[in-house]
């Protein structure tokens, strides 16, 4: 939604006797590209700033305002070359060690998901991290370590290298973590790892982020996810906290080429997701047969708040993404409330019985 000044500084800019608006859009046009349609975006980031200005907040509060955009600014910049591949997050303890049959198991995920052609980000540091990093090597492995009073070392695969960014604070950390991440793999670990996944569960149950594959990963015969998933069962759903079908949002694993083959399944048929106006969007790699989309408005239409699904090929309000274009798009008026419905659904359209076969 694009930020509207209010009459305060409206007002302002009116009896100083200077068109700020004007010098902004000016700005605008000596360092954006004409054709950008980013441009109403950057307007309203500097007029935001300038409102901060003008209150002349307190240093603490200029100071979070300003490294925050850095951060972010240097984030975009540096993943940009990675913009194209696909990546898993992978959380776990840092203090699982190598001789530790985890440890073993998050080397071999991450030697798994580098020939699925998937990049591994993690915090960079020991443990699970490392020996995920160890396994995919340094091409296909990302850090994201984060900046502390005391010493926070990153692992050997990506110390020193571009493929390392620091983060001063943890909310933008973990803000990447999530934002890159087309699949997540979480392995035993402590208050960090249990924080990431239910923050994750979180944002995926509200809408808040798009779907992605959740994998919890233990050892043949670990209880650590069983145990936690019997908890979330017996009182979270068992007391109507959440729904029972919340619980289709993540999936549990005991080896690396099952996690594996759970994200690579996820993207069978999916390619990803957006909103155009009230039409929830999914982008297929394959069109759906007749067959699948007599089954999606039998079972799935309480998803829709009215109409049903339907395809239907890109159009003019995806400009800004012309390299899906080939991309066959379902389409439908999502209530935005039942996202582990949503996951059964994407379940269903990921089969490959259920798409149109090549004529001839």
């Amino acid at each position: 939604m694009p930020y509207e000044l209010d009459d305060y500084l409206s007002r302002h800019f009116q009896t100083s006797g200077i068109d700020l608006a004007d010098k902004v859009d000016e700005l605008i046009a000596l360092v954006a590209p004409g054709e950008s349609p980013n441009r109403p975006l950057y307007r309203d980031m500097l007029i935001t700033v300038i409102r901060m200005a003008q209150a002349d907040r307190n240093r603490w509060d200029a100071k979070i305002m300003l490294q925050t955009l850095r951060e972010m600014e240097h984030a975009f910049s540096a993943l940009e070359q990675f913009k194209r591949r696909r990546k898993v997050t992978v959380f776990g303890s840092a203090r699982t060690p190598p001789s530790h049959p985890l440890y073993t198991l998050a080397r071999e995920l991450g030697a798994t998901l580098a020939r699925h052609e998937l990049m591994v980000i993690t915090g960079a540091g020991g443990g699970i991290m490392a020996a995920a990093h160890e396994g995919a090597g340094l091409e296909n492995s990302l850090g994201f370590n984060i900046t502390l009073p005391f010493e926070q070392g990153a692992n050997a695969t990506v110390h020193g290298t571009s493929n390392l960014l620091s983060f001063h604070f943890f909310f933008l950390r973990k803000l990447f973590f999530v934002k890159e991440a087309d699949g997540l793999v979480l392995c035993p670990g402590g208050f960090g790892t249990l924080d990431e996944a239910l923050e994750v569960l979180t944002l995926m149950q509200t809408g808040k982020s798009p779907l992605v594959p959740v994998v919890l990963l233990d050892q043949p015969g670990g209880s650590f996810w069983k145990d936690a998933m019997a908890f979330i069962e017996n009182q979270l759903v068992g007391n109507r906290y959440i729904l029972p079908s919340d619980l289709r949002l993540v999936r549990l694993a005991h080896s690396a080429a099952e996690a594996a083959a759970e994200i690579a399944h996820f993207y069978g048929n999916y390619h990803s997701s957006r909103w155009i106006k009230d039409r929830y969007v999914i982008r297929l790699n394959h069109a759906l047969n007749d067959e699948a989309m007599q089954q999606l408005n039998l079972e799935f239409s309480g998803l829709c708040t009215s109409g049903g699904f339907q395809q239907q090929p890109y159009c003019e309000s995806e400009l800004d993404e012309p390299e899906l274009c080939h991309l066959t798009r379902l389409a439908f008026a999502f209530n935005s409330r039942d996202h582990g419905r949503l996951r059964e659904l994407l379940d269903l359209i990921n089969l490959p019985q259920h798409w149109q076969q090549p004529s001839g």
